[in-house]
């Protein structure tokens, strides 16, 4: 058996290019999330107050711990100041 050196190269085995590409999707939306909220200091408690979304979910959201539904990305993105965008995806690797 070939000895693995690291994650990637063990994430190749046992997932399929399509789920990579779903994960990696995903983590970039929620790191983009992230990054909205502690760039305007809004903690996930003020964020649940301006968008409706419980904090716990917002937690749980942003570790990552649950996919979330369209509505509910709408619902935090919209006091952000953002939105979901639909991109090739060579356009969104070359940003």
């Amino acid at each position: 058996m070939e000895k693995l050196t690291s994650w990637d190269e063990f994430e190749k085995t046992i997932f399929t290019p399509e789920e990579i590409a779903e994960s990696d999707l995903r983590v970039a939306l929620i790191g983009e999330l992230i990054k909205a909220r502690d760039e305007q200091g809004i903690s996930q408690k003020e964020l649940e107050k301006l968008s409706g979304v419980k904090q716990p979910s917002i937690a749980r959201l942003e570790k990552l711990h649950t996919d979330p539904r369209l509505h509910t990305l709408i619902k935090l993105l919209v006091p952000l100041g953002k939105t979901l965008a639909i991109v090739p995806l060579e356009t969104a690797k070359q940003n």
